[in-house]
């Protein structure tokens, strides 16, 4: 069968949520592969004015992208409360974290837990080289370098792992909307009917990654870095991460995201983040266009997400459709507050800026 199954699991995992600012649905699919590696996270209410959607999606297996829709939002919180309100700057900081959360004995631990036999050897190691000593570990928190203290086991220098993950995450604050993408998953707003990309797909190929991943060393085959990974850009493939006289945002493969921040006004109707999977199949705009036409016949997204997978889904195995498949869609309900504008916002998105790649 090779990466591929016989006939595909076309089975959904789907959620519907909503609170006074948004309405969501979601669905993920794993499709024609042998694996299911797309994670996502979903949080309406973050805080008591944010809202954090997250699509991730995992090469070389599930355990970084589970990582990431454990960790990550947390990461924007904590980074939030100590940067003054910058958001963006919160956002940042909380991708390049995860590269160093995984790191060490504790780092280890997680990503083994979420891994494939992760949940069948857990609970055995845990009593045996992973108990922190003096204590139990929730009580500490989120102390992550503390708790890393505390652990003794054969992998304390742990380098990170050698599998990988796309994030693209969507922070909804008020009426602003800031979108960080580390790889090519994507998202898109549809503003009147028109898709609006708000993301870049990280491709290898494109000039300014090129030059990094050159600066930093390494090659470009076949539209693949070091002639592997089809990515530029990435949390966790620490191998592509090794030069110690490079900060994070220069190594071969980064974690650093792209950000945009957008001011949303009364034209915005809803947002989509979904993996490669979707975006192998359809463009931004014919994506936007199906989400309107079943808008109106489905009582919940996550229909309209189920929808989307399957026409997405190949009738045979090989080539586009044959990918894990996860989607969100996130509604505007109405006009949200201005009141968390600043002079120190960034500007809203030109349209030159937002057209879609199609």
């Amino acid at each position: 069968m090779g990466v591929y199954l016989s006939t595909p699991k076309t089975d959904k995992a789907s959620a519907d949520g909503e609170n006074d600012r948004v309405r969501f649905g979601l669905s993920s699919m794993q499709g024609w592969r042998t694996t299911m590696e797309d994670a996502h996270a979903a949080l309406p209410d973050l805080d008591d004015c944010t809202s954090f959607f997250g699509v991730y999606d995992g090469h070389g297996g599930k355990a970084v992208s589970k990582f990431c829709a454990k960790h990550l939002h947390k990461q924007v919180l904590i980074n939030d409360a100590n940067s003054s309100g910058d958001l963006p700057a919160s956002v940042h900081k909380a991708f390049l974290r995860m590269d160093e959360m995984m790191k060490g004995q504790r780092g280890w631990r997680e990503l083994t837990e979420l891994g494939e036999k992760g949940n069948k050897i857990s609970g055995m190691l845990e009593g045996i080289i992973w108990s922190p000593k003096g204590g139990d570990s929730d009580h500490l928190g989120d102390g992550w370098e503390t708790e890393e203290l505390l652990y003794q086991g054969p992998n304390s220098n742990f380098p990170g792992p050698t599998s990988g993950s796309t994030a693209c995450v969507a922070v909804i604050r008020n009426d602003q909307l800031i979108v960080a993408n580390a790889g090519d998953s994507r998202c898109v707003i549809s503003r009147k009917g028109q898709a609006f990309n708000l993301s870049t797909d990280h491709k290898p190929d494109l000039e300014g990654e090129k030059e990094r991943i050159l600066s930093a060393g390494g090659f470009v085959v076949a539209g693949r870095v070091n002639g592997s990974l089809n990515l530029s850009r990435a949390i966790g493939d620490m191998e592509l991460k090794q030069n110690e006289v490079l900060p994070a945002e220069r190594q071969i493969v980064t974690a650093e995201p792209e950000l945009k921040t957008v001011k949303l006004s009364e034209d915005d109707e809803f947002i989509v983040l979904a993996c490669d999977g979707i975006w192998d199949c359809m463009t931004s705009q014919e994506v936007v266009d199906f989400v309107h036409k079943h808008l109106n016949t489905e009582d919940n997204l996550s229909d309209v997400c189920e929808k989307l997978l399957n026409r997405c889904v190949a009738p045979t195995s090989g080539g586009e459709g044959c990918d894990n498949m996860t989607v969100i869609i996130v509604q505007f309900k109405k006009p949200l507050s201005s009141a968390a504008t600043t002079s120190t916002e960034q500007p809203a998105a030109t349209a030159e800026e937002m057209r879609p790649k199609i």
